[in-house]
């Protein structure tokens, strides 16, 4: 028999389950030392991971009649999203939708999302995946940008790590946080990891322009990122007038001639910042961003981080 006082919690481990997504909630709840824990396939049966580690579960889906205080989801590799049956949908939907507390890891979202237990509600996921998410479900508010994103009893974290950051948040909400900060220290992480998740995506890589003037002016920014490239500047380059430009910039990339620069000038900082020593002033002034607190701002405005921050966790 249970102990009355454990959460009890029930992890759904589908076929390709992401090995990290689900080892990283349950080692964050093993370490609280409150919660009882229980792996749950849909036929009972063990499951292989992503990395080929073969799964044993504790019961079916089907087994777990009584309400479970928090449902854990995590997700399967992208590829595997649509190869799911539906029976898993419906368990998912069943055990969600009496549970205290649901919870995603990852593209576990769009499990969530299929089973409706996301409509209405502003959620996230990999941050790769959040177009996806909101383009397949109009009705979910995503937040890409978002660790994880709390709406009422539904949690849904980002990619991989950020199922520990979900977990942790758990343990503060149901334990204290004396308790999450001696967990946080004990697997040597944040107990809340500093900016959002676009400091890990690469989303400064922008489509290939068909119109030769514009990709005149890309390459000429992504050469020299500290020259002074105003708008001006960039439609004398490109030979078209500055409205012109700014419509060739919105038509093919979606964004303005500023925030592409801007944007070039963030990629190159940080390429600085994770690779070489230099102070970050002279980082600041080498990628045409000025002075180390305009920097700071962008940095704040675009990563949500600091320079100093983002040195101190991917610098090499």
């Amino acid at each position: 028999m249970a102990d009355v006082n454990q959460h009890d919690v029930v992890v759904v481990v589908c076929a390709g389950v992401v090995l990290l997504d689900l080892a990283g909630p349950i080692q964050v709840l093993n370490s609280a030392g409150s919660y009882r824990v229980r792996l749950a396939s849909l036929d009972g049966q063990a499951v292989r991971s992503d990395t080929g580690v073969v799964l044993s579960v504790d019961c079916a889906l089907s087994d777990v009649t009584e309400r479970v205080d928090t449902l854990v989801v995590p997700g399967p590799p992208p590829g595997l999203l649509d190869l799911f049956p539906s029976e898993l949908i419906a368990q998912i939907r069943r055990l969600g939708g009496a549970a205290r507390r649901v919870t995603s890891v990852c593209t576990g979202a769009f499990l969530l999302a299929e089973a409706g237990l996301l409509a209405g509600r502003q959620a996230t996921t990999h941050w790769l995946m959040c177009a996806d998410l909101a383009a397949q479900f109009p009705d979910v508010a995503v937040r890409p940008d978002a660790i994880y994103v709390r709406d009422d009893q539904v949690v849904t974290s980002a990619g991989v790590t950020a199922g520990i950051d979900l977990a942790l948040a758990l343990v503060e909400e149901d334990c204290g946080a004396d308790v999450a900060r001696a967990v946080a220290r004990h697997l040597v992480v944040f107990l809340r990891r500093p900016g959002g998740q676009s400091q890990f995506s690469v989303w400064g890589d922008v489509p290939l322009p068909r119109s030769p003037a514009l990709r005149t002016v890309l390459d000429k920014v992504t050469a020299e990122p500290a020259a002074d490239h105003t708008l001006a500047g960039m439609a004398a380059r490109a030979m078209v007038s500055e409205r012109h430009l700014t419509r060739l910039f919105r038509r093919e990339l979606g964004i303005t001639p500023g925030q592409y620069v801007t944007r070039v000038r963030v990629e190159a900082a940080r390429t600085l910042l994770e690779s070489c020593d230099v102070s970050v002033e002279a980082v600041a002034r080498r990628c045409g961003l000025g002075s180390d607190e305009t920097m700071r701002r962008v940095f704040l405005q675009v990563l949500g981080t600091t320079p100093t921050a983002y040195r101190q966790r991917f610098a090499y």
